[in-house]
């Protein structure tokens, strides 16, 4: 198998379907410090939605909402309520890849074809994934607009927090389909497993769950997938799945070098995250070994460390950013460190088991 066949560069975008993309878009923007860059809509010749696009670091996002009750991205909102829709990936050759994804056994969701405006043009075409969730696949030939074919430049300078890069999102998929869907992805994307964790890892007194994270060659890619485990009472995921009602992203991982400036400045813009006890902290150094952060600042942020055999990784995790308890966001800083914070998975587990309880859903 080529050990990148769709040959893949970089993870283009991440596009939410939401009910207010006017409303997203200023809560990313001064939330989580993202900028407009670029807007499509009515104004545009768009009759269908609107569609905000934001940038931080390499991070973009792209905020959609339907303009009439009855297109799919209405349907998908009904549903899902607010929610990740497409990982667009940049590739060399969009037609290229999507041939060889749907040869290989990928569900085509839309056919490549042409956008293109004064900025010059995009090809694009996409595949299904787990339940309504879509990978598309962009080609830019000699593109140099804002975005995307379609949008015009809207420049809001948001309250930038330090993010660089994604590095990580996850998927929870049912019982039993996360080996279906590492296949998929060894399959049609040749992607190898880098990780897998199971419910003696990922576990507490009440719940469960198991996790295979599948990267490119190089690991610049990661997509861990998780699949709930047996356990006394409803664990995270099954949580989830009932909530989204189906499989989709639960988190995206988002990088920083600087994880307590970050922190900092997203906890002042109103960002809430999951809070672990004070005792969390009266062991670190002895579990962890020594770090450079003064211990004092982590325990005041909340901040979590974990520890692998090539260095260190500080980690924390939003509460939802949905009134359904799905989607939330992990602000990472990796000091050498290439796992994914095993060490803290109990800690971080009875956090959100907390947080089930207060929702009445650890049950």
């Amino acid at each position: 198998m080529n050990i990148d066949p769709l040959k893949i560069k970089q993870i283009h975008h991440i596009e939410f379907y939401v009910g207010n993309a006017k409303q997203a878009d200023y809560y990313y923007r001064n939330a989580f410090g993202f900028s407009r860059i670029a807007y499509a809509g009515l104004e545009t010749g768009d009759r269908g939605k609107t569609s905000y696009a934001l940038q931080q670091g390499t991070i973009r996002l792209a905020l959609s909402s339907p303009l009439n009750p009855d297109s799919h991205i209405s349907e998908h909102i009904r549903k899902h309520g607010d929610g990740v829709k497409d990982i667009a990936l940049e590739v060399d050759d969009a037609d290229h890849a999507f041939e060889i994804a749907v040869s290989r056994g990928a569900a085509p969701n839309e056919a490549p074809h042409t956008l293109k405006d004064d900025d010059g043009l995009v090809r694009r075409g996409s595949v299904k994934i787990y339940c309504d969730t879509i990978h598309s696949f962009i080609s830019r030939k000699n593109y140099t607009g804002p975005f995307l074919p379609g949008f015009v430049p809207s420049k809001v300078t948001g309250r930038e927090a330090g993010l660089l890069r994604i590095d990580h999102f996850v998927a929870n998929v049912e019982l039993g389909k996360m080996t279906e869907w590492e296949e998929w992805y060894k399959r049609i994307f040749g992607f190898s497993r880098f990780m897998t964790f199971d419910d003696k890892d990922i576990s507490t007194e009440f719940s469960a769950l198991n996790s295979v994270v599948m990267a490119n060659d190089s690991r610049s890619i990661k997509f861990p997938i998780n699949e709930p485990a047996r356990g006394r009472r409803k664990s995270q995921i099954e949580e989830y799945l009932e909530c989204y009602y189906g499989p989709g992203v639960q988190h995206i991982a988002l990088l920083t070098t600087d994880i307590i400036s970050t922190v900092s400045r997203l906890r002042e813009n109103g960002v809430e995250f999951l809070e672990v006890p004070d005792t969390y902290y009266e062991a670190l150094n002895q579990r962890v070994g020594k770090i450079d952060e003064d211990v004092a600042k982590l325990r005041k942020l909340k901040l979590l460390v974990d520890r692998d055999e090539n260095g260190y990784l500080l980690q924390i995790f939003t509460r939802p950013v949905e009134d359904r308890p799905t989607l939330f966001y992990e602000i990472i800083q990796r000091k050498g460190c290439q796992g994914f914070g095993k060490g803290n998975f109990k800690a971080l587990f009875e956090a959100i088991e907390r947080e089930q309880a207060m929702r009445g859903n650890l049950v």
